[in-house]
């Protein structure tokens, strides 16, 4: 079983396969390759364009998979879901001025490269949190929030998924968090919470209680959770999901009976819960199971996956 037990997917226009190359190029630290392809045939009228094409590429991240999901333009990305790049000195030689030096160019050099054809959220600069920092949405709707760390604080990976609560899920980045880490609990290395600093008081449509940043840990893998500060109008959508792997079937209907919350949305193996994040709950051995014959269109027509029924 893979240390990395939620890996989070990103719906990607059409260019999968370009966008994997493009991140391995912006992205310190990582790679990409393509992990899979659509069947030849067999897919229905909707993705007949996609016969033979890449389905998934596979993104490495300085240890940290991310799976780009090539697909049309059904689904979009919001910033309601992105991924903090921690340029911590440590990971770039050590605590003192040199490795400082190293690391806020690398966080330049990917920022410039983010920022071209996409659009800039928080301009690179200067913050109570950090002394370099920013927030872009890259050319593929992607959003990445950009951070020189101290060295001396808590160490965190390179990468870490963000979620921010609003609209019918405002104030409620704690409640999430707990549900999560009691969930999976029993993951190895087992799961729990970090530092929560909220707002101390009412900003915006956030109470005093509601978090201005949070932290929560399942297994290895850190995520961040917080309130909106602002009314944004946008939420969490399937342009990005968490793709959580099962060991066996009983895990599946466990972890699907826990977190699915609106029937209407689920569909072969993807689901939504009832603070609008997107899953998708897969067997470890996928893969494997998608080389049975047609087991594209028996997994297609599944609501929760069935691992006899590919």
């Amino acid at each position: 079983m893979s240390l990395q037990r939620i890996i989070p997917n990103i719906w990607i226009n059409r260019e999968a396969e370009v966008a994997g190359r493009f991140y391995a190029e912006a992205l310190p630290f990582t790679d990409a390759e393509v992990e899979a392809r659509y069947p030849e045939t067999g897919l229905a009228d909707l993705q007949a364009e996609f016969a033979g094409a890449p389905l998934t590429v596979a993104v490495t991240v300085a240890g940290t998979r991310l799976t780009l999901v090539n697909g049309g333009d059904e689904f979009r990305t919001t910033p309601a879901l992105s991924f903090m790049l921690n340029f911590d000195p440590l990971l770039f030689g050590g605590s003192d001025e040199t490795a400082t030096t190293a690391a806020r160019t690398a966080l330049d050099r990917t920022w410039e490269a983010l920022c071209e054809g996409g659009s800039v959220l928080m301009e690179l600069g200067k913050y109570p949190f950090s002394p370099h920092y920013g927030w872009v949405a890259d050319r593929y709707g992607v959003n990445w929030q950009l951070m020189l760390t101290d060295p001396s604080g808590d160490p965190r990976p390179f990468l870490v998924p963000t979620l921010m609560f609003g609209g019918d899920a405002q104030d409620k980045a704690v409640e999430a968090a707990d549900f999560y880490t009691s969930l999976f609990a029993d993951v190895p290395g087992g799961s729990g919470s970090g530092h929560r600093f909220p707002y101390g008081e009412p900003t915006g449509p956030a109470s005093a209680d509601a978090l201005s940043f949070g932290e929560f840990r399942i297994g290895n893998q850190w995520f961040v959770g917080n309130d909106m500060g602002y009314d944004h109008g946008f939420g969490f959508t399937e342009g990005v999901s968490l793709e959580f792997r099962c060991a066996d079937q009983d895990e599946i209907d466990r972890i699907w009976s826990a977190l699915s919350a609106v029937p209407e949305a689920e569909q072969c193996g993807w689901l939504k819960d009832r603070f609008g994040v997107s899953w998708q709950v897969v067997p470890e051995n996928l893969a494997e199971l998608m080389e049975r014959p047609d087991a594209y269109e028996h997994m297609m027509a599944m609501k929760k996956l069935v691992i006899e029924d590919f």
